[in-house]
Protein backbone atom coordinates (compact mmCIF):
# COMPACT_ATOMS: atom_id res chain seq x y z
CA UNK A 1 0.00 0.00 0.00
CA UNK A 2 1.55 3.34 -1.05
CA UNK A 3 1.51 6.54 1.01
CA UNK A 4 -1.53 8.00 -0.76
CA UNK A 5 -3.58 4.89 -0.02
CA UNK A 6 -2.36 4.92 3.57
CA UNK A 7 -3.39 8.55 3.89
CA UNK A 8 -6.85 7.82 2.48
CA UNK A 9 -7.37 4.96 4.93
CA UNK A 10 -6.13 7.10 7.78
CA UNK A 11 -8.47 9.97 6.88
CA UNK A 12 -11.43 7.61 6.67
CA UNK A 13 -10.67 6.20 10.09
CA UNK A 14 -10.12 9.66 11.51
CA UNK A 15 -13.56 10.67 10.18
CA UNK A 16 -15.05 7.60 11.85
CA UNK A 17 -13.44 8.51 15.18
CA UNK A 18 -14.69 12.09 14.93
CA UNK A 19 -18.19 10.77 14.24
CA UNK A 20 -17.95 8.62 17.36
CA UNK A 21 -16.77 11.63 19.34
CA UNK A 22 -19.70 13.68 18.09
CA UNK A 23 -22.08 10.93 19.17
CA UNK A 24 -20.52 10.82 22.60
CA UNK A 25 -20.74 14.59 23.02
CA UNK A 26 -24.23 15.08 21.66
CA UNK A 27 -26.10 17.48 23.94
CA UNK A 28 -23.07 17.64 26.27
CA UNK A 29 -20.71 20.50 27.00
CA UNK A 30 -17.14 19.94 25.88
CA UNK A 31 -14.09 19.93 28.12
CA UNK A 32 -10.39 19.30 27.36
CA UNK A 33 -9.43 15.67 26.89
CA UNK A 34 -7.88 15.33 30.33
CA UNK A 35 -10.02 17.69 32.41
CA UNK A 36 -13.10 16.40 34.21
CA UNK A 37 -15.69 18.91 35.39
CA UNK A 38 -15.98 17.35 38.82
CA UNK A 39 -13.29 16.04 41.15
CA UNK A 40 -15.85 14.29 43.36
CA UNK A 41 -15.36 10.73 42.13
CA UNK A 42 -13.91 8.58 44.86
CA UNK A 43 -12.80 4.99 45.04
CA UNK A 44 -11.87 2.32 42.61
CA UNK A 45 -14.28 0.59 40.24
CA UNK A 46 -16.99 -1.33 42.03
CA UNK A 47 -19.67 -3.53 40.49
CA UNK A 48 -22.79 -1.67 41.59
CA UNK A 49 -25.62 -3.23 39.61
CA UNK A 50 -25.89 -6.76 40.94
CA UNK A 51 -29.02 -5.77 42.86
CA UNK A 52 -30.73 -4.94 39.57
CA UNK A 53 -29.98 -8.26 37.90
CA UNK A 54 -33.47 -9.57 38.61
CA UNK A 55 -35.26 -6.46 37.39
CA UNK A 56 -37.46 -6.84 34.32
CA UNK A 57 -35.50 -9.77 32.79
CA UNK A 58 -36.19 -11.99 31.04
CA UNK A 59 -39.58 -10.32 30.49
CA UNK A 60 -38.40 -7.26 28.60
CA UNK A 61 -40.57 -6.99 25.53
CA UNK A 62 -39.91 -3.32 24.93
CA UNK A 63 -36.15 -3.53 25.42
CA UNK A 64 -36.52 -1.24 28.41
CA UNK A 65 -33.65 0.26 30.34
CA UNK A 66 -33.59 -0.34 34.08
CA UNK A 67 -33.09 2.37 36.66
CA UNK A 68 -29.73 0.88 37.53
CA UNK A 69 -27.86 3.00 35.01
CA UNK A 70 -25.35 0.38 33.93
CA UNK A 71 -27.51 -2.58 32.97
CA UNK A 72 -29.98 -3.32 30.20
CA UNK A 73 -32.25 -6.08 29.03
CA UNK A 74 -30.83 -7.42 25.78
CA UNK A 75 -33.14 -9.84 23.95
CA UNK A 76 -34.51 -10.98 27.29
CA UNK A 77 -31.03 -11.43 28.76
CA UNK A 78 -29.72 -9.22 31.57
CA UNK A 79 -26.43 -7.48 30.72
CA UNK A 80 -24.52 -5.72 33.49
CA UNK A 81 -22.36 -3.33 31.47
CA UNK A 82 -20.22 -2.50 34.50
CA UNK A 83 -18.48 -5.89 34.18
CA UNK A 84 -18.60 -6.38 30.39
CA UNK A 85 -16.34 -7.44 28.76
CA UNK A 86 -15.04 -9.89 31.33
CA UNK A 87 -12.23 -10.77 28.92
CA UNK A 88 -10.27 -7.66 29.98
CA UNK A 89 -7.12 -8.73 31.80
CA UNK A 90 -4.94 -6.45 33.97
CA UNK A 91 -1.36 -6.38 32.76
CA UNK A 92 0.77 -8.85 34.75
CA UNK A 93 3.72 -7.51 36.65
CA UNK A 94 6.78 -7.15 34.42
CA UNK A 95 10.30 -7.61 35.66
CA UNK A 96 11.81 -5.01 38.04
CA UNK A 97 8.31 -3.77 38.77
CA UNK A 98 8.10 -0.34 40.46
CA UNK A 99 5.81 1.09 43.13
CA UNK A 100 4.49 4.52 42.07
CA UNK A 101 3.68 7.06 44.76
CA UNK A 102 0.23 6.91 46.32
CA UNK A 103 -1.72 9.23 48.58
CA UNK A 104 -2.27 12.96 48.37
CA UNK A 105 -0.32 14.75 45.65
CA UNK A 106 -0.12 16.15 42.14
CA UNK A 107 -0.53 13.29 39.68
CA UNK A 108 0.09 15.30 36.52
CA UNK A 109 2.27 18.29 35.79
CA UNK A 110 -0.89 20.08 34.69
CA UNK A 111 -2.43 19.40 38.11
CA UNK A 112 0.57 20.94 39.85
CA UNK A 113 0.50 24.04 37.65
CA UNK A 114 -3.23 24.42 38.38
CA UNK A 115 -2.83 23.67 42.09
CA UNK A 116 -5.12 20.60 42.00
CA UNK A 117 -4.02 18.04 44.60
CA UNK A 118 -5.70 14.64 44.60
CA UNK A 119 -6.14 12.09 47.38
CA UNK A 120 -5.01 9.27 45.09
CA UNK A 121 -4.19 8.61 41.43
CA UNK A 122 -7.08 9.45 39.09
CA UNK A 123 -8.80 6.43 37.62
CA UNK A 124 -7.85 5.69 34.03
CA UNK A 125 -7.87 2.81 31.57
CA UNK A 126 -4.40 3.83 30.38
CA UNK A 127 -1.14 3.74 32.38
CA UNK A 128 0.48 7.03 33.51
CA UNK A 129 3.58 6.40 31.37
CA UNK A 130 4.65 7.08 27.79
CA UNK A 131 4.96 3.37 26.95
CA UNK A 132 1.86 1.20 27.14
CA UNK A 133 2.75 -2.47 26.98
CA UNK A 134 -0.76 -3.87 27.26
CA UNK A 135 -2.95 -3.81 24.13
CA UNK A 136 -5.75 -1.31 23.78
CA UNK A 137 -8.25 -4.17 23.95
CA UNK A 138 -7.26 -4.63 27.61
CA UNK A 139 -7.67 -0.94 28.50
CA UNK A 140 -10.23 -1.07 31.31
CA UNK A 141 -12.74 1.76 31.05
CA UNK A 142 -15.61 -0.14 32.66
CA UNK A 143 -15.51 2.35 35.54
CA UNK A 144 -17.02 4.94 33.16
CA UNK A 145 -20.37 3.17 33.62
CA UNK A 146 -20.40 4.49 37.20
CA UNK A 147 -19.51 8.10 36.33
CA UNK A 148 -21.94 10.92 35.69
CA UNK A 149 -21.39 12.73 32.41
CA UNK A 150 -20.18 15.81 34.29
CA UNK A 151 -17.39 13.71 35.82
CA UNK A 152 -16.11 12.37 32.50
CA UNK A 153 -13.23 13.75 30.49
CA UNK A 154 -13.62 13.89 26.73
CA UNK A 155 -11.46 10.78 26.37
CA UNK A 156 -13.81 8.95 28.74
CA UNK A 157 -16.85 10.15 26.78
CA UNK A 158 -15.47 8.27 23.77
CA UNK A 159 -15.81 5.07 25.77
CA UNK A 160 -18.86 2.95 26.55
CA UNK A 161 -21.20 4.79 24.15
CA UNK A 162 -24.60 3.00 24.27
CA UNK A 163 -25.99 2.40 20.78
CA UNK A 164 -29.04 0.48 22.00
CA UNK A 165 -29.89 -1.97 24.76
CA UNK A 166 -27.61 -4.61 23.26
CA UNK A 167 -24.62 -2.71 21.86
CA UNK A 168 -21.94 -0.45 23.31
CA UNK A 169 -19.15 1.19 21.33
CA UNK A 170 -15.78 2.59 22.44
CA UNK A 171 -13.03 4.27 20.50
CA UNK A 172 -9.65 5.79 21.23
CA UNK A 173 -6.07 5.83 20.09
CA UNK A 174 -2.58 7.21 20.42
CA UNK A 175 -0.17 9.53 18.66
CA UNK A 176 3.52 9.56 19.40
CA UNK A 177 6.64 11.15 17.95
CA UNK A 178 10.09 10.02 19.11
CA UNK A 179 13.38 11.66 18.18
CA UNK A 180 16.53 9.48 18.16
CA UNK A 181 20.06 10.88 18.27
CA UNK A 182 22.34 7.82 18.01
CA UNK A 183 26.12 8.02 18.10
CA UNK A 184 27.67 4.92 16.51
CA UNK A 185 24.16 3.74 15.74
CA UNK A 186 23.75 -0.06 15.97
CA UNK A 187 27.48 -0.25 16.84
CA UNK A 188 28.44 0.99 13.40
CA UNK A 189 30.68 4.01 12.88
CA UNK A 190 27.65 5.98 11.66
CA UNK A 191 25.76 8.65 13.57
CA UNK A 192 22.02 8.51 13.01
CA UNK A 193 19.47 11.21 13.90
CA UNK A 194 15.87 10.60 12.92
CA UNK A 195 12.25 10.77 14.07
CA UNK A 196 9.72 7.97 14.42
CA UNK A 197 6.00 8.67 14.49
CA UNK A 198 2.91 6.54 14.68
CA UNK A 199 -0.87 6.83 14.97
CA UNK A 200 -3.13 4.13 16.39
CA UNK A 201 -6.93 4.23 16.18
CA UNK A 202 -9.24 1.56 17.58
CA UNK A 203 -12.91 0.71 17.72
CA UNK A 204 -14.47 -1.74 20.18
CA UNK A 205 -18.05 -2.95 19.68
CA UNK A 206 -19.69 -5.02 22.42
CA UNK A 207 -22.81 -6.96 21.48
CA UNK A 208 -24.26 -7.88 24.83
CA UNK A 209 -21.93 -9.99 26.93
CA UNK A 210 -21.50 -12.66 24.24
CA UNK A 211 -19.81 -11.05 21.22
CA UNK A 212 -17.04 -8.49 20.84
CA UNK A 213 -15.66 -7.00 17.63
CA UNK A 214 -12.34 -5.16 17.94
CA UNK A 215 -10.29 -3.44 15.26
CA UNK A 216 -7.18 -1.27 15.44
CA UNK A 217 -5.46 0.69 12.67
CA UNK A 218 -1.75 1.54 12.73
CA UNK A 219 0.25 4.03 10.70
CA UNK A 220 3.99 4.24 11.43
CA UNK A 221 6.87 5.93 9.61
CA UNK A 222 10.47 7.09 9.95
CA UNK A 223 11.85 10.47 8.88
CA UNK A 224 15.33 11.89 8.09
CA UNK A 225 17.31 8.76 9.00
CA UNK A 226 20.96 8.23 7.92
CA UNK A 227 20.69 4.43 8.09
CA UNK A 228 17.94 2.34 6.54
CA UNK A 229 14.95 2.09 8.91
CA UNK A 230 14.55 -1.11 10.88
CA UNK A 231 11.65 -3.40 9.86
CA UNK A 232 9.87 -2.46 13.11
CA UNK A 233 10.06 1.27 12.27
CA UNK A 234 7.77 1.57 9.24
CA UNK A 235 4.27 0.32 8.40
CA UNK A 236 2.31 2.88 6.40
CA UNK A 237 -1.20 1.74 7.19
CA UNK A 238 -2.33 -1.63 8.49
CA UNK A 239 -4.50 -3.60 10.90
CA UNK A 240 -2.69 -4.10 14.19
CA UNK A 241 -5.65 -5.91 15.78
CA UNK A 242 -8.76 -7.24 14.04
CA UNK A 243 -10.66 -10.00 15.80
CA UNK A 244 -13.98 -11.36 16.90
CA UNK A 245 -14.29 -12.52 20.50
CA UNK A 246 -16.97 -14.97 21.63
CA UNK A 247 -18.13 -15.80 25.14
CA UNK A 248 -18.48 -19.57 24.70
CA UNK A 249 -19.66 -20.84 28.08
CA UNK A 250 -19.09 -20.52 31.82
CA UNK A 251 -16.75 -22.78 33.76
CA UNK A 252 -16.84 -22.61 37.54
CA UNK A 253 -18.63 -19.27 37.40
CA UNK A 254 -16.24 -17.58 34.95
CA UNK A 255 -16.66 -17.28 31.16
CA UNK A 256 -14.43 -19.05 28.64
CA UNK A 257 -13.62 -16.91 25.59
CA UNK A 258 -12.45 -17.58 22.05
CA UNK A 259 -10.61 -14.76 20.27
CA UNK A 260 -10.17 -15.33 16.52
CA UNK A 261 -8.21 -13.09 14.15
CA UNK A 262 -5.30 -10.68 14.35
CA UNK A 263 -4.24 -9.95 17.91
CA UNK A 264 -1.34 -8.82 20.04
CA UNK A 265 -0.04 -11.27 22.65
CA UNK A 266 1.31 -10.47 26.12
CA UNK A 267 2.14 -13.01 28.81
CA UNK A 268 3.90 -12.98 32.16
CA UNK A 269 7.06 -10.94 32.59
CA UNK A 270 7.25 -10.21 28.82
CA UNK A 271 10.71 -11.78 28.66
CA UNK A 272 9.42 -14.17 25.99
CA UNK A 273 6.12 -12.76 24.66
CA UNK A 274 5.14 -9.10 24.30
CA UNK A 275 3.56 -6.68 21.80
CA UNK A 276 6.94 -4.88 21.83
CA UNK A 277 5.62 -1.47 22.94
CA UNK A 278 8.92 0.33 22.22
CA UNK A 279 8.68 -0.54 18.52
CA UNK A 280 7.09 2.00 16.22
CA UNK A 281 4.96 -0.75 14.65
CA UNK A 282 4.34 -3.10 17.63
CA UNK A 283 4.10 -6.87 17.20
CA UNK A 284 1.03 -8.90 16.28
CA UNK A 285 -0.13 -12.39 15.26
CA UNK A 286 -2.93 -14.06 13.30
CA UNK A 287 -4.65 -16.98 14.99
CA UNK A 288 -6.95 -18.16 17.73
CA UNK A 289 -6.79 -17.97 21.51
CA UNK A 290 -8.98 -19.72 24.08
CA UNK A 291 -8.77 -18.24 27.56
CA UNK A 292 -10.40 -17.86 30.94
CA UNK A 293 -9.77 -15.23 33.62
CA UNK A 294 -10.41 -16.50 37.14
CA UNK A 295 -10.08 -15.24 40.68
CA UNK A 296 -6.83 -17.15 41.21
CA UNK A 297 -6.18 -18.94 37.91
CA UNK A 298 -5.86 -17.60 34.36
CA UNK A 299 -5.53 -20.14 31.55
CA UNK A 300 -4.64 -19.47 27.89
CA UNK A 301 -4.31 -21.77 24.89
CA UNK A 302 -3.25 -20.21 21.60
CA UNK A 303 -2.08 -21.05 18.10
CA UNK A 304 -0.95 -18.28 15.77
CA UNK A 305 1.32 -17.22 12.93
CA UNK A 306 3.63 -14.23 13.29
CA UNK A 307 2.74 -11.15 11.22
CA UNK A 308 5.90 -9.28 10.14
CA UNK A 309 5.44 -5.57 9.35
CA UNK A 310 5.51 -4.58 5.68
CA UNK A 311 6.34 -0.94 5.01
CA UNK A 312 4.16 -0.37 1.94
CA UNK A 313 1.90 -3.43 1.70
CA UNK A 314 -0.86 -4.88 3.80
CA UNK A 315 0.68 -7.17 6.39
CA UNK A 316 0.28 -10.89 5.83
CA UNK A 317 0.85 -13.66 8.35
CA UNK A 318 4.03 -15.64 7.76
CA UNK A 319 2.70 -19.20 7.75
CA UNK A 320 6.30 -20.42 7.97
CA UNK A 321 6.57 -18.94 11.48
CA UNK A 322 4.01 -20.74 13.64
CA UNK A 323 3.76 -19.88 17.32
CA UNK A 324 1.51 -21.44 19.95
CA UNK A 325 1.34 -22.73 23.45
CA UNK A 326 -0.34 -22.92 26.83
CA UNK A 327 0.09 -20.36 29.61
CA UNK A 328 -1.32 -20.53 33.13
CA UNK A 329 -1.04 -17.94 35.88
CA UNK A 330 -1.79 -18.69 39.52
CA UNK A 331 -2.22 -15.94 42.12
CA UNK A 332 -2.03 -17.56 45.56
CA UNK A 333 -2.44 -14.16 47.24
CA UNK A 334 -2.47 -10.51 46.31
CA UNK A 335 0.75 -9.44 44.63
CA UNK A 336 2.03 -13.01 44.09
CA UNK A 337 2.19 -14.53 40.61
CA UNK A 338 3.18 -18.02 39.50
CA UNK A 339 3.42 -18.65 35.74
CA UNK A 340 3.67 -22.10 34.16
CA UNK A 341 4.00 -22.27 30.39
CA UNK A 342 4.72 -24.32 27.30
CA UNK A 343 5.57 -22.55 24.02
CA UNK A 344 5.93 -24.00 20.53
CA UNK A 345 7.74 -22.19 17.72
CA UNK A 346 8.29 -23.52 14.20
CA UNK A 347 10.24 -21.34 11.77
CA UNK A 348 10.76 -23.11 8.46
CA UNK A 349 12.47 -20.12 6.83
CA UNK A 350 16.20 -20.45 6.16
CA UNK A 351 18.12 -17.97 8.33
CA UNK A 352 21.92 -17.73 8.63
CA UNK A 353 23.64 -14.98 10.62
CA UNK A 354 27.38 -14.62 11.22
CA UNK A 355 27.83 -18.08 9.64
CA UNK A 356 25.44 -19.54 12.24
CA UNK A 357 22.34 -21.39 11.01
CA UNK A 358 19.47 -19.99 13.10
CA UNK A 359 16.60 -21.53 11.12
CA UNK A 360 14.83 -23.65 10.05
CA UNK A 361 14.08 -24.46 13.65
CA UNK A 362 11.39 -26.16 15.71
CA UNK A 363 11.56 -25.47 19.42
CA UNK A 364 9.61 -26.37 22.55
CA UNK A 365 10.03 -24.09 25.57
CA UNK A 366 8.83 -25.02 29.06
CA UNK A 367 9.24 -22.61 31.93
CA UNK A 368 7.97 -21.02 35.10
CA UNK A 369 8.08 -17.71 36.92
CA UNK A 370 7.41 -16.67 40.50
CA UNK A 371 7.21 -12.97 41.34
CA UNK A 372 5.83 -11.04 44.25
CA UNK A 373 6.36 -8.75 47.21
CA UNK A 374 5.99 -8.97 50.96
CA UNK A 375 6.59 -6.23 53.52
CA UNK A 376 8.58 -4.20 51.02
CA UNK A 377 10.81 -7.10 49.92
CA UNK A 378 10.55 -8.04 46.24
CA UNK A 379 11.46 -11.05 44.15
CA UNK A 380 11.27 -12.14 40.52
CA UNK A 381 12.54 -15.58 39.46
CA UNK A 382 12.06 -17.16 36.04
CA UNK A 383 13.62 -20.13 34.24
CA UNK A 384 12.96 -21.99 31.00
CA UNK A 385 14.35 -24.99 29.12
CA UNK A 386 14.24 -25.23 25.35
CA UNK A 387 14.58 -28.32 23.19
CA UNK A 388 13.91 -29.32 19.60
CA UNK A 389 15.76 -28.98 16.33
CA UNK A 390 17.75 -26.13 14.78
CA UNK A 391 19.27 -26.32 11.32
CA UNK A 392 19.34 -30.11 11.45
CA UNK A 393 21.00 -30.12 14.89
CA UNK A 394 19.43 -31.20 18.16
CA UNK A 395 18.57 -28.15 20.26
CA UNK A 396 18.93 -27.98 24.03
CA UNK A 397 19.18 -24.56 25.66
CA UNK A 398 17.95 -22.54 28.60
CA UNK A 399 17.53 -19.20 30.30
CA UNK A 400 17.25 -18.05 33.90
CA UNK A 401 16.60 -14.82 35.76
CA UNK A 402 16.92 -14.12 39.48
CA UNK A 403 15.97 -10.72 40.87
CA UNK A 404 15.60 -9.35 44.38
CA UNK A 405 14.55 -5.88 45.37
CA UNK A 406 13.34 -3.53 48.06
CA UNK A 407 10.65 -0.88 48.00
CA UNK A 408 10.89 1.87 50.61
CA UNK A 409 7.24 2.85 50.57
CA UNK A 410 7.41 5.23 53.51
CA UNK A 411 10.57 6.97 52.33
CA UNK A 412 10.52 10.20 50.39
CA UNK A 413 10.00 9.64 46.63
CA UNK A 414 8.99 5.96 47.15
CA UNK A 415 12.31 4.51 45.86
CA UNK A 416 12.56 0.94 44.61
CA UNK A 417 15.88 -0.82 44.07
CA UNK A 418 16.39 -4.07 42.14
CA UNK A 419 19.39 -6.37 41.58
CA UNK A 420 19.21 -8.94 38.78
CA UNK A 421 21.20 -11.70 37.18
CA UNK A 422 20.06 -12.72 33.69
CA UNK A 423 21.43 -15.72 31.82
CA UNK A 424 20.71 -17.21 28.40
CA UNK A 425 22.77 -20.10 27.07
CA UNK A 426 25.13 -19.96 24.11
CA UNK A 427 26.92 -22.55 22.00
CA UNK A 428 30.63 -23.33 22.35
CA UNK A 429 30.72 -24.33 18.67
CA UNK A 430 27.59 -23.08 16.87
CA UNK A 431 28.59 -24.53 13.48
CA UNK A 432 28.79 -28.21 14.48
CA UNK A 433 27.22 -30.66 16.93
CA UNK A 434 24.15 -29.91 19.01
CA UNK A 435 22.74 -26.37 19.22
CA UNK A 436 22.70 -24.70 22.64
CA UNK A 437 21.89 -21.05 21.91
CA UNK A 438 18.62 -20.05 23.55
CA UNK A 439 15.94 -18.61 21.25
CA UNK A 440 14.39 -15.59 22.97
CA UNK A 441 11.18 -15.89 20.88
CA UNK A 442 9.18 -12.60 20.96
CA UNK A 443 10.51 -10.59 23.94
CA UNK A 444 10.53 -7.03 25.26
CA UNK A 445 14.31 -6.88 25.22
CA UNK A 446 14.42 -3.09 25.38
CA UNK A 447 12.89 -3.18 28.86
CA UNK A 448 15.19 -5.83 30.33
CA UNK A 449 18.60 -5.72 28.65
CA UNK A 450 19.33 -2.04 28.21
CA UNK A 451 17.70 0.77 26.26
CA UNK A 452 20.46 0.71 23.63
CA UNK A 453 18.87 -2.46 22.15
CA UNK A 454 22.34 -3.89 21.50
CA UNK A 455 21.98 -7.03 23.64
CA UNK A 456 19.40 -9.82 23.41
CA UNK A 457 18.53 -12.78 25.64
CA UNK A 458 20.80 -15.19 23.75
CA UNK A 459 24.37 -16.26 24.66
CA UNK A 460 24.56 -13.67 27.42
CA UNK A 461 25.15 -12.99 31.09
CA UNK A 462 23.88 -9.70 32.50
CA UNK A 463 24.31 -8.45 36.06
CA UNK A 464 22.12 -5.38 36.34
CA UNK A 465 20.81 -2.94 38.94
CA UNK A 466 17.83 -0.59 38.84
CA UNK A 467 16.79 2.41 40.93
CA UNK A 468 13.31 3.84 40.37
CA UNK A 469 11.92 6.82 42.28
CA UNK A 470 9.31 9.58 42.03
CA UNK A 471 10.32 13.14 43.04
CA UNK A 472 6.71 14.01 42.20
CA UNK A 473 3.85 11.61 41.48
CA UNK A 474 3.98 12.84 37.85
CA UNK A 475 7.75 12.34 37.44
CA UNK A 476 9.34 8.88 37.08
CA UNK A 477 13.13 8.53 37.30
CA UNK A 478 14.64 5.17 36.35
CA UNK A 479 18.39 4.52 36.53
CA UNK A 480 19.94 1.30 35.18
CA UNK A 481 23.37 -0.30 35.07
CA UNK A 482 24.22 -3.46 33.06
CA UNK A 483 27.42 -5.52 32.99
CA UNK A 484 27.36 -7.84 29.95
CA UNK A 485 29.50 -10.81 29.01
CA UNK A 486 29.00 -13.65 26.54
CA UNK A 487 28.19 -17.13 27.72
CA UNK A 488 30.34 -18.71 24.99
CA UNK A 489 33.15 -16.82 23.27
CA UNK A 490 32.76 -18.57 19.90
CA UNK A 491 29.06 -17.80 19.69
CA UNK A 492 27.79 -14.38 18.59
CA UNK A 493 26.55 -11.26 20.29
CA UNK A 494 22.82 -10.95 19.54
CA UNK A 495 20.88 -7.69 19.56
CA UNK A 496 17.47 -7.02 21.12
CA UNK A 497 15.79 -8.51 18.05
CA UNK A 498 17.74 -11.77 18.39
CA UNK A 499 19.96 -11.06 15.36
CA UNK A 500 23.61 -12.18 15.51
CA UNK A 501 25.65 -9.13 14.49
CA UNK A 502 29.14 -9.44 16.04
CA UNK A 503 31.26 -12.58 16.39
CA UNK A 504 34.80 -13.91 16.67
CA UNK A 505 34.67 -17.56 15.49
CA UNK A 506 38.02 -18.28 17.18
CA UNK A 507 36.87 -17.03 20.58
CA UNK A 508 40.08 -15.02 20.96
CA UNK A 509 38.13 -11.78 21.46
CA UNK A 510 36.98 -13.02 24.85
CA UNK A 511 33.56 -12.57 26.40
CA UNK A 512 33.42 -9.10 28.00
CA UNK A 513 30.82 -7.18 25.96
CA UNK A 514 30.75 -4.02 28.03
CA UNK A 515 28.87 -1.88 30.52
CA UNK A 516 25.73 0.14 29.85
CA UNK A 517 24.22 3.03 31.80
CA UNK A 518 20.63 4.17 31.17
CA UNK A 519 18.74 7.18 32.50
CA UNK A 520 14.99 7.35 31.84
CA UNK A 521 12.72 10.26 32.79
CA UNK A 522 8.95 10.22 32.25
CA UNK A 523 6.98 13.44 32.68
CA UNK A 524 3.25 12.74 33.02
CA UNK A 525 1.87 16.00 31.63
CA UNK A 526 -1.86 15.35 31.73
CA UNK A 527 -4.02 12.33 32.37
CA UNK A 528 -3.22 10.88 28.94
CA UNK A 529 -0.08 12.65 27.70
CA UNK A 530 3.61 12.17 28.51
CA UNK A 531 7.10 13.26 27.59
CA UNK A 532 9.86 10.66 27.91
CA UNK A 533 13.58 11.48 27.85
CA UNK A 534 16.30 8.84 27.93
CA UNK A 535 20.09 9.01 27.73
CA UNK A 536 22.02 5.76 27.29
CA UNK A 537 25.73 4.95 27.02
CA UNK A 538 27.53 1.67 26.27
CA UNK A 539 31.22 1.38 27.16
CA UNK A 540 32.54 -1.46 25.06
CA UNK A 541 34.53 -4.27 26.67
CA UNK A 542 37.30 -6.44 25.29
CA UNK A 543 35.03 -8.40 22.97
CA UNK A 544 33.67 -5.31 21.20
CA UNK A 545 37.09 -3.69 21.02
CA UNK A 546 38.65 -6.81 19.50
CA UNK A 547 35.89 -7.18 16.91
CA UNK A 548 35.71 -3.50 15.94
CA UNK A 549 36.80 -2.22 12.54
CA UNK A 550 36.70 1.02 10.51
CA UNK A 551 32.95 0.42 10.08
CA UNK A 552 32.18 -1.31 13.40
CA UNK A 553 32.38 0.58 16.70
CA UNK A 554 33.02 -0.55 20.26
CA UNK A 555 31.18 2.28 22.08
CA UNK A 556 27.80 3.89 21.47
CA UNK A 557 25.35 6.34 23.01
CA UNK A 558 21.78 7.42 22.32
CA UNK A 559 19.38 10.17 23.30
CA UNK A 560 15.63 9.62 23.00
CA UNK A 561 13.03 12.38 23.24
CA UNK A 562 9.41 11.27 22.96
CA UNK A 563 5.94 12.83 23.20
CA UNK A 564 2.77 10.73 23.29
CA UNK A 565 -0.93 11.48 23.57
CA UNK A 566 -3.64 8.89 24.14
CA UNK A 567 -7.38 9.42 23.93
Amino acid sequence: MDRSKSLAVGMALATWVLFAAASALHAQSTEPFDVAVSESYEGNFQTSCSSCAEAACPVCDSGCLTDCGCGTCCWGHWVDWSVVPESIRPMPRPGNFPFPRQGCGYYTLCDQLRGISRDKPPQNGYPPFALMASPFYDADFRYVENLDVAEQSLAERLKRIPLNDCMTFSTGGQFWARFHNEHNSRLTETDNSYTLAHVRLYGDLLIGDRVRLFGEYLWADSFSEELAPLPIDVDRGDALNLFVELNLFDYDGKPVFARVGRQELLFGSQRLITPLPWANTRRTFDGVKLFRNGEKWDVDLFYTAFVPPAANDFNQADDDREFGGAWTTYRPQKGHFVDLYYLYFDNSNAVTQQSIVRAPTESHTVGSRYAGDRCGYLWDVEAALQFGDQGGQDLFAGMATVGVGRNFKEACWSPTVWFYYDYASGDSDPTTGDAHTFNQLFPFGHYFLGWMDLVGRQNIHDVNAHLIFYPQPWLTVWLQYHHFWLDQSQDALYNAGGVAYRRDPSGAAGTHVGDEFDIVLNFHLTKNSDILVSYNKLYGGGFLEATSSPTEASDAETLYLMFQQKW
